[in-house]
């Protein structure tokens, strides 16, 4: 693991140069976003007997490069469910916020149902490829073209600290990885042509190990608002989903970026 992303001050997150976005040297990495506000609401309302089933991020403002502070708030704690939200601020005020749903963990019912079956890719061995055109902030094996047709799939490793001396938890691991599934669900032969607003993360479940693959199952598009869908994987196969929503790009984008 190379050096972090963000380092804590006591009171706000700074970043390190290597946290800014492909879009603009002088703006943060969306994805980033997602994984600070996913970092405090789990230190905050995180619970062992809790499963983190929904987080919702909304990244309606670019960030310049500036530190970061993010405020958490109960919503509800009931018996079976927990709702917090998080807001992100820069001192040019708020760039976005998340909301959080945890729901109790309990006995499995039983009977059949329909299940997302998991897919056919192996976890990958070794180091990523290199790709010259674009490196990612993360270590990245593309299993599919970015343009072609049909479902695309990746393998992603976050292979740095979201923050100075911290491990990087499941369920931020999950986070920053569900930003990715904007420009793998939207990406086409002319590029990328939608950037995203906000993504949807769904756990059924935890991700076990350090890898999470991506699996884009589906795009659609009209009078430039499009919507986009990911099923997450582990190694040991599916635990959620990823949906998006976004707004055409007046530039295509002929690589991915890492914020959607």
């Amino acid at each position: 693991m190379t050096s972090a992303f963000f380092t804590w001050t006591g009171a706000e997150f700074a970043p390190a140069p290597h946290a800014r976005s492909p879009w603009s040297p002088d703006m943060l990495h969306g994805r980033l976003l997602g994984g600070l506000a996913a970092r405090a609401l789990e230190e905050v309302y995180g619970d062992p007997g809790m499963q983190f089933a929904r987080l919702t991020v909304d990244l309606f403002r670019n960030s310049p490069m500036l530190p970061i502070t993010v405020d958490t708030e109960l919503v509800r704690d009931g018996r079976r469910i927990r709702v917090a939200d998080a807001t992100i601020r820069t001192e040019q005020g708020v760039i976005g916020r998340a909301g959080a749903v945890l729901l109790r963990k309990g006995e499995q019912p039983g009977g059949d149902r329909l299940v997302t079956p998991a897919w056919d890719e192996s976890p990958p061995d070794g180091p990523p490829p290199a790709d010259g055109a674009w490196t990612p902030p993360f270590d990245l094996w593309r299993l599919t073209e970015w343009g072609e047709r049909g479902r695309r799939r990746v393998w992603m490793r976050e292979n740095r600290p979201l923050v100075d001396g911290e491990d990087v938890s499941p369920f931020v691991r999950a986070a920053l990885a569900a930003d990715f599934a904007s420009p793998l669900s939207g990406m086409d032969s002319g590029g990328l042509q939608f950037i995203n607003a906000d993504y949807t993360l769904t756990l059924a479940r935890l991700p076990e190990g350090e890898v999470i693959g991506m699996d884009a199952t589906g795009h659609l598009s009209a009078e430039g608002v499009a919507a986009g869908q990911c099923t997450v994987h582990d190694a040991a196969g599916p635990v959620g989903y990823c949906v998006v929503t976004a707004i055409a790009n007046p530039t295509a984008i002929n690589r991915p970026p890492a914020r959607g």
